[in-house]
């Protein structure tokens, strides 16, 4: 039986986070183990008025492509896709997979080759998703399926409670709720655009500083990630300095890298070390040119979402914890790095963590000192 609650997402998605009219060609794309939501999505975009398109795909040849593909064809653009990306009004991806370790055993080179060749399609998107003309409306979201509820080490009912309850669908007007959390990202985003600095320490070593005078905060609020609650900037690129020990392992490509330790120096990586996943940890710095500087400095507001489960979508959102990317900036932060990577690894400040903005602190053991910032439940 399908999951009634995948109906009520499908109709947030549409109608909250890609605001889908009359005439939009929507693409909808995701793994065949996710068919239950895309098949909502569909009938949520005809009755919007919308033509969905859908992209489903294989997960086995991707395996095989990049275990079994020749140089040549590992670095193929697929101009298809690059074209819809181009041309849709809007599009939804779905995040789900039958075995979330299938790439673990592959060649990270080649994982690297054909993120590379990927590129220009990411780059149309961000292009696009910051573009005040001819915007693409664009949200990813999880589909709960077996193989994350394994890594997060839950039940799939445990897990799917888990995903709806992320994305505020167990109250009664999500949409209100949404609102509600935008309104308060929205006032903490106003206070760090006036800040020159954002220092951030945490036991353990974590004690590292980022320039960020003259970008933009960006409230994420449910309308490009779902579920949502972080806001985020592009630092400036050479002016991130010290060190960050990630105390969550991080994942990337199938692969799980664990107590991540970056040093940076003028903006970039300049040494580094992982417990497990070291030699991934470094190919995938070593990429090119934008790899190793920062596309990303965000913190988590969804107090929803309280604990880890190795999907990104979720962690990032964490409330007590900030991220940061390696890689690729959004455009529209004011952030100019340009990579084919994006590779967001999050820090858990919930016992000790400072967050200072210009010497101020604004943040302290996972919690704002505004009471009109996020707040977990039963605060203001």
């Amino acid at each position: 039986m399908i999951d009634p609650r995948l109906e009520r997402l499908a109709r947030v998605l549409v109608q909250y986070s890609v605001k889908v009219r009359r005439g939009d060609v929507v693409r909808i794309k995701g793994a065949t183990v996710c068919e239950p939501l895309v098949a909502a999505l569909y009938r949520e975009i005809l009755e919007a008025g919308g033509h969905p398109v859908v992209r489903l795909t294989a997960e086995a040849c991707e395996e095989i492509l990049l275990k079994r593909g020749k140089p040549h064809q590992l670095r193929r653009l697929d101009a298809f896709d690059l074209a819809e990306m181009q041309q849709v009004d809007g599009y939804i991806g779905i995040w789900g997979s039958d075995n979330t370790r299938a790439l673990s055993n592959v060649d990270p080179r080649r994982q690297a080759m054909r993120q590379t060749a990927s590129r220009p399609i990411l780059d149309t998107l961000l292009t696009r998703a910051a573009a005040k003309k001819d915007r693409l409306r664009w949200v990813g979201t999880q589909y709960p399926c077996a193989a994350s509820a394994q890594d997060a080490e839950m039940s799939l009912a445990e897990y799917a409670d888990f995903v709806f309850e992320a994305g505020l669908l167990h109250l009664r007007d999500p949409v209100a709720a949404w609102r509600k959390l935008s309104a308060a990202q929205q006032k903490l985003a106003d206070r760090l655009e006036k800040a020159r600095v954002i220092r951030v320490t945490a036991p353990g070593g974590t004690d590292i500083r980022f320039g960020v005078r003259g970008r933009r905060w960006i409230n994420c609020d449910g309308e490009n990630n779902f579920p949502d609650g972080e806001v985020f900037t592009g630092p400036i690129e050479d002016a991130t300095e010290g060190e960050v020990r990630f105390n969550f392992p991080a994942v990337h490509g199938g692969r799980e890298v664990c107590d991540v330790r970056l040093k940076f120096s003028g903006g970039r990586v300049v040494d580094a070390s992982a417990t497990k996943g070291e030699d991934f940890l470094f190919k995938m710095l070593d990429q090119d040119a934008g790899a190793r500087v920062l596309g990303e400095l965000a913190i988590g507001t969804n107090y929803a979402v309280r604990r880890f489960t190795r999907n990104t979508l979720f962690d990032e959102k964490i409330g007590g914890t900030f991220h940061m990317a390696l890689g690729a900036a959004y455009p529209e932060s004011g952030g100019r790095n340009e990579s084919a990577l994006h590779w967001d690894l999050v820090c858990d400040l919930r016992k000790g963590g400072v967050i200072e903005a210009d010497g101020k602190p604004i943040y302290r053991d996972g919690r704002f000192l505004r009471a009109d910032f996020p707040q977990p439940a039963g605060r203001a």
